[in-house]
């Protein structure tokens, strides 16, 4: 595995002092898909295109949890990079993608915790770039404190998400019906893109993920042609 949370994973472990022993850990994972052995998701990842890119800066042991969905956005959108983030440094690779001109960043974060003039509910088209969604990757409470204490991203256009149904991520849970898994939030983004088709199978992925992850930490077994199976089916091609 190549992608950029996967190189974050493994350079957040170089760096480690001690191991991270996550909930579940006495199991045997997959080390591609991050699922018990016995119900390995690698064979399902689909095979989509997007004109968007993803920017996940990401809190500092998220990399290591195997419940991140980040990892999902880094399996499918090819043009997906990630960055831990720090209060006192920021890495030059995240300055240098916030500043090519190929890209139209966004700060997904909600309009209710940001002056009113930074706030957009659309991605509008801008000509010679593409959307470029930057995504907090931690507990709200860390997010918070992320975007309050990262003034480089002050710059830009808030967009601030209108989801009206309840968030179906099952993996960890929140106190409020309103806060989404990043995965669920990049697909909401790709949808408002016109990424219809990467919102669409990364939302299939998702489902897909949540029921192998917790059918094998139950130990129950699976059933591949299924409702989520089928509907991620189509993105498999």
């Amino acid at each position: 595995m190549s992608h950029a949370v996967a190189r974050l994973r493994a350079e957040r472990l170089a760096r480690s002092n001690k191991p991270f022993i996550a909930r579940g850990s006495r199991a045997v994972r997959c080390a591609d898909c991050r699922v018990i052995a016995s119900h390995c998701l690698c064979a399902l990842k689909p095979k989509v295109q997007a004109g968007s890119g993803m920017c996940l800066i990401m809190h500092d042991t998220e990399p290591l949890k195997p419940t991140n969905t980040g990892w999902l956005i880094a399996d499918l959108i090819e043009d997906t990079q990630a960055f831990g983030w720090q209060r006192t440094e920021v890495d030059g690779g995240l300055l240098a993608l916030l500043e090519h001109p190929q890209w139209q960043p966004y700060i997904v974060f909600p309009g209710e915790f940001v002056a009113s003039e930074r706030v957009v509910h659309e991605v509008a088209p801008v000509a010679g770039k593409r959307p470029l969604f930057i995504l907090l990757d931690a507990t709200w409470t860390e997010a918070r404190k992320m975007f309050r204490k990262s003034p480089y991203l002050d710059r830009f256009p808030v967009l601030s998400l209108e989801a009206e149904q309840m968030s179906r991520y099952r993996l960890r849970r929140s106190k409020r019906d309103d806060h989404f898994c990043t995965a669920e939030v990049a697909a909401m983004c790709l949808d408002l893109a016109g990424d219809t088709q990467a919102s669409q199978a990364l939302d299939a992925y998702l489902d897909v993920f949540s029921l192998h992850y917790l059918s094998g930490k139950r130990h129950l077994p699976l059933d591949l042609h299924d409702l989520p199976h089928q509907r991620l089916q189509a993105f498999l091609q």
